[in-house]
């Protein structure tokens, strides 16, 4: 299996430590080179071109939206991912006029973090849950894992397509089904999980790894026999 190549590029020394630790305990990454300053981690980028660069928002010499400049005039295959630890980091990122990068909070959990870099590997954007939300997230992080069991199979999969920005259309046309059944199995799933917007259903996908397939209403799975 091919790795997931990552630059990564923080101004604490204990964060690339801690970022090389975890990432370095799963085969399917491979850290190709680490920096503590913005330059040499635009050079990087420039010269190896990563699959993923995970960035602090403010370090020393080039700030994160002067990196995001410099790839949009480039434009590299590199995916950014800014691993932020305070609103201030954040509002200064989702300031520049770049799209497509994507945020990870430095307090989340090592697993979630694995889980999240690997659908920022398959194409999938991350951003930060507004402060109320994440306050809901938390709340409900205690019983998600066991209330996830009772969604079916398709309300999984409207989860899931939920967690990759789709609207209410988009996923009934990659379903195949109305608008209005999405809806109401949109009512059921956060019944279900008992929380109340779409925002809070995406980080929970997202903490998750749902895999759920997706298939249209017409074409559910084919059982292969032997």
């Amino acid at each position: 299996m091919r790795s997931i190549r990552v630059v990564i590029a923080d101004r604490y020394p204990v964060v690339l430590k801690g970022l090389s630790n975890v990432l370095g305990a799963h085969s399917d990454f491979k850290i190709v080179a680490s920096f503590t300053d913005g330059p040499g981690c635009v050079e990087a980028i420039r010269n190896l071109a990563p699959d993923i660069a995970i960035l602090d928002g403010s370090m020393p010499g080039v700030s994160g939206p002067e990196i995001l400049s410099i790839a949009n005039t480039e434009n590299p295959s590199t995916r950014f991912v800014f691993f932020t630890s305070s609103e201030v980091e954040r509002e200064l990122v989702m300031s520049a006029t770049v799209d497509g990068f994507s945020f990870i909070s430095k307090d989340v959990a090592p697993e979630i973090l694995v889980q999240s870099l690997r659908q920022v590997a398959g194409g999938r954007r991350l951003l930060p849950l507004p402060t109320a939300d994440q306050a809901a997230f938390r709340e409900q992080s205690a019983i998600t894992e066991n209330a996830l069991a009772v969604l079916t199979d398709r309300e999984r999969q409207i989860m899931r397509l939920v967690s990759e920005g789709l609207s209410n259309k988009e996923i009934g046309r990659r379903l195949k089904i109305s608008n209005g059944t999405i809806k109401v199995h949109l009512h059921h799933i956060f019944q279900k999980l008992e929380i109340s917007n779409r925002t809070v259903l995406a980080a929970i996908a997202i903490s998750q790894d749902d895999g759920a397939d997706v298939y249209p209403e017409s074409e559910p799975p084919r059982i292969r026999r032997g």
